[in-house]
């Protein structure tokens, strides 16, 4: 949920209302995603998806990867800028909700070009050569820092990077916070800030999306 969503409806009605449209297809997978799933805000939604959209659409990436797959929506919005060449390789371990993501991305005009692994993400970027354009991570939040270090040496200069959720409903200004999650994505964040390699910015959309690019 973002913040104006909770704090000012009209806002985000409005923000909604000047961003460019969805396509059907994810129209009908959002839909399904809340009608199917009991956790349904974790999808990306309709605003953070379209800044996935262009974001890719910008840098034309030929690798992606994206880790924490859920119902398939940001990987069908991040596979709208793929290379005609490009592939996009989504990982996740929900086996229970994996028939979701697998329909609609059968269904899609980059059929040919998503990779969905049903994979947990430390083992693939400790096994893999592969290099990335183009990172987004939206899923298990206490292995964010874990993460973050994996990726480092399979991203060259120019190579975009997104954790989402980076803000998390307001919790990373407690001073001394109780819970683990919390206190990671405090330390990611200010990992990121202090590491020379990257320049950053928090967008506040959403629940915050921690936009990085390698020097």
């Amino acid at each position: 949920m973002s913040f104006f969503e909770e704090q000012c409806p009209e806002m985000d009605r409005y923000l909604e209302n000047h961003t460019s449209g969805e396509p059907e297809i994810l129209k009908r997978l959002r839909k399904e995603t809340f009608q199917k799933t009991t956790q349904p805000h974790m999808i990306s939604g309709y605003q953070q998806g379209r800044l996935l959209a262009i974001l890719s659409k910008m840098s034309r990436p030929k690798n992606i990867l994206e880790i924490g797959t859920f119902t398939g929506y940001a990987t069908l919005c991040l596979a709208e800028g793929l290379d005609r060449e490009g592939k996009i390789t989504t990982l996740d371990v929900n086996e229970e909700l994996a028939y979701l993501p697998k329909k609609y991305f059968a269904e899609s005009e980059f059929s040919g070009q998503i990779d969905f692994q049903l994979k947990d993400a430390k083992d693939f970027l400790e096994e893999t050569a592969e290099f990335f354009d183009f990172v987004f991570i939206d899923a298990d939040k206490e292995n964010y820092m874990i993460y973050f270090n994996l990726i480092k040496p399979h991203v060259k200069s120019g190579a975009v990077i997104l954790f989402d959720n980076v803000l998390w409903y307001g919790k990373v200004l407690e001073e001394n916070p109780k819970k683990k999650a919390t206190q990671i994505i405090q330390e990611l964040n200010e990992a990121v800030t202090k590491d020379t390699d990257f320049e950053n910015l928090i967008l506040p959309l959403r629940d915050g999306l921690h936009l990085i690019r390698k020097k």
